[in-house]
Parts: structure tokens; C-alpha cells; sequence
């Protein structure tokens, strides 16, 4: 059964009242508990972690070995600035799916780039929380196509 990690980023632990017309109504335990209902349906595992601290959420990447199969994350504004979470990802090698409740590149010129998208599976944007549920179907589909890790 996959393990599936959950990163949700910056500013993220105000959903369901923090900028609603951009971001939904859902609060993130609402988003948190449609994750595990699909899971339980997948087949897989699912843990969460939400910080709005950069360095914690590193930390979480790297202590999740070798426990956890792939990650959903969303980084939140640190999407654009971090280069530290995006090289997090990529050392580790697990397959990541970045999401966003919004679509970034609809928005703001400076949301327009995301450094994590490079190193990442894929990206679902735009879709409000459905966003995280889509990215969750396309990473157990992936796990479930991959040869297992060594």
C-alpha cells in the first residue's frame, strides 16, 4: 500500500476564511479529511503536515524516508521563492505532485514561476481544493504503474 505524504505550506492553515474568492471556502482539515476518503478508496496511506515555516517542512521531507512512496505538496508562496524546498524534492527522488488551489499562472506576474515544478511529477492548478484530489488520483496511479523503490 503506497504511503502518501501531504505538505500543505505558508499560509495555508487560514483556508476557508483567509481570501475566499481566490481560494475556496473548504478549510484545510475539510480538505485533509476528502484526501483520506480517497485514499481509503485508492488503496493508499496518507499523512499531513502544514507549516508555515520553510525549514519544517524541509525537515518533514527528509525524516519521511524511507516510510513514504511519493508526496502532494503545496508550497504555497514558497512555490516562487524557495530553492531550498525545490532542491529538498529533488534529492530525495520520490515522485512529487505540486498543486495549488488556484491558478498561479491567472494571477500575479511573480506566481507565474514555480521552482518546484521542475522537479515534480506533475501540477494541478486552478481547480480550487479538487486540485489536491486530482493530484492525489495521478500520484497513486503513478506509484501503482512504477517499480517498486529499492
Amino acid at each position: 500500500m503506497p504511503n502518501i505524504l501531504v505538505l500543505h505550506g505558508p499560509n495555508l492553515d487560514a483556508l476557508g476564511s483567509r481570501e475566499p474568492a481566490v481560494y475556496g471556502r473548504l478549510t484545510r482539515a475539510e480538505i485533509d479529511r476528502r484526501l483520506e476518503e480517497l485514499a481509503a478508496t485508492l488503496g493508499c496511506s496518507i499523512e499531513f503536515l502544514q507549516s508555515n515555516h520553510e525549514g519544517v517542512l524541509i525537515d518533514s521531507l527528509y525524516a519521511s524516508q524511507p516510510r513514504v512512496d511519493g508526496f502532494l505538496v503545496n508550497p504555497g508562496a514558497l512555490t516562487h521563492t524557495s530553492v531550498a524546498l525545490r532542491d529538498a524534492v529533488a534529492a530525495i527522488g520520490r515522485p512529487t505532485v505540486e498543486v495549488h488551489l488556484s491558478n498561479t499562472a491567472a494571477r500575479e506576474s511573480f506566481r507565474h514561476h514555480s521552482l518546484i515544478s521542475a522537479v515534480a511529477l506533475g501540477v494541478v492548478q486552478g481547480f480550487g481544493a479538487e486540485s489536491y484530489l486530482l493530484g492525489l488520483r495521478a500520484l497513486v496511479t503513478h506509484l501503482g504503474e512504477s517499480p517498486p523503490r529499492g
